[in-house]
């Protein structure tokens, strides 16, 4: 595969870095966290505008029908600037699996999707439970519909979001639902995360639904929930790229202009040698994060690459959020500091959606099931 990216595309990620640029400072997301707002609605109206959000919403929906690609082109440029908007949760988490296995009433929802005046999340944690195959919220037929009854934890914008995507096991395997969080039974509680993202505890009560609920069929629930999954992940991974990228930067024009012992501390090897490991681990991110994409995106099997994307995105974010903080010293323990930001959301990457010891323990049941298959005869 070719890594280098076509004229449209580099356009495309020039508009978004200059939209979230001009748009968020280190000054103004203090004031935004200060605010108490879930997200920033005005920047949200600006990206809509711009188009930015119907990247990947089919053409006949009111999108610009692009890939995963360039999707993550905005993604990366959320996660270098920490723009406050639900950019994952509505765009990859909700409006993806509409898009692709909605019925016509729920594809409505993309129209809105695109011009920023509607909010979607998936629902797909649970205390306890770390495989998303098996949820434990339980859907029981109920007369012509579903009954659904459950917990579902740390869902993000789950209070701000007009539709949630909820999964559960059914009597006969697995199915995702589209959840108006207004119906009888429902009832979302806020919870309070290691960053200022809102998110929320779902309680599902006897929650009555029909079949015009179901996303797809009951038979296709499991393939959907791996598919959502497997996005959500690779898209996760372009948000850490863009979030690492910019702590590195910041530390090395930190390292450079800080004197400590009479000289810069980016003068000194050992400095230096944290800073060029960082390197490497960002261009590995990278790297995967965009094989994993580009087979997504040729509809291919993608399932180690996925897994070794998201498994670089936790542990490379985790040793560069870690190394920026250090090498700043005792500004990097100041939580009022910048770069306290970029620890705190990178470690939100981090583990959702499963951090760095369940990604190596699937990716080493996948080897073991010899699932995995060489690069030889891979268009690479």
């Amino acid at each position: 595969m070719d890594f280098s990216l076509t004229e449209d595309q580099v356009s495309l990620k020039d508009l978004a870095a200059r939209i979230l640029t001009d748009a968020v400072t280190d000054q103004s997301l203090k004031t935004f966290e200060a605010s108490g707002e879930p997200f920033d609605a005005a920047l949200w109206q600006t990206v809509a505008e711009a188009g930015l959000l119907g990247l990947a919403i089919p053409e006949e929906h009111g999108g610009l029908g692009l890939g995963l690609l360039e999707l993550g082109l905005l993604l990366e440029q959320q996660g270098r600037t920490l723009a406050p908007l639900p950019l994952h949760e509505t765009l990859v988490l909700g409006a993806l699996p509409i898009a692709a296995f909605g019925n016509d009433e729920q594809k409505a929802l993309l129209g809105q999707v695109a011009a920023g005046r509607t909010v979607l999340t998936a629902a797909l944690e649970e205390v306890g439970n770390h495989d998303y195959s098996r949820p434990m919220v339980r859907a029981t037929r109920s007369g012509n519909g579903w009954t659904l009854n459950g917990v579902k934890t740390a869902v993000p914008y789950g209070a701000q979001a007009s539709r949630i995507l909820v999964t559960a096991s059914t009597e006969t395997g697995t199915a995702v639902f589209v959840l108006d969080p207004a119906l009888p039974g429902v009832e979302l509680e806020a919870q309070r995360g290691a960053t200022s993202e809102p998110q929320a505890e779902l309680h599902l009560r006897g929650v009555q639904l029909d079949d015009g609920d179901l996303l797809g069929s009951a038979e296709q629930g499991g393939q959907i929930i791996s598919w959502m999954v497997d996005r959500a992940r690779a898209m996760l991974a372009a948000i850490q790229v863009g979030l690492c990228e910019e702590a590195l930067s910041r530390t090395a024009a930190y390292t450079s202009e800080r004197v400590q012992f009479g000289r810069p501390l980016g003068s000194m090897q050992a400095v230096q040698h944290r800073v060029a490991d960082g390197f490497i681990d960002l261009e590995a991110m990278r790297s995967t994060m965009m094989r994993a994409v580009w087979l997504l995106d040729q509809n291919r099997e993608a399932a180690a690459e996925i897994a070794t994307a998201k498994y670089w995105a936790s542990i490379g974010g985790h040793r560069i959020s870690h190394s920026a903080q250090h090498l700043h010293g005792g500004m990097g323990a100041d939580v009022d500091y910048p770069i306290h930001r970029f620890f705190l959301a990178a470690k939100r990457v981090e583990l959702s959606l499963s951090g760095t010891q369940p990604l190596l323990a699937e990716i080493g049941r996948q080897i073991a099931a010899g699932t995995i298959k060489p690069l030889s005869g891979v268009d690479a």
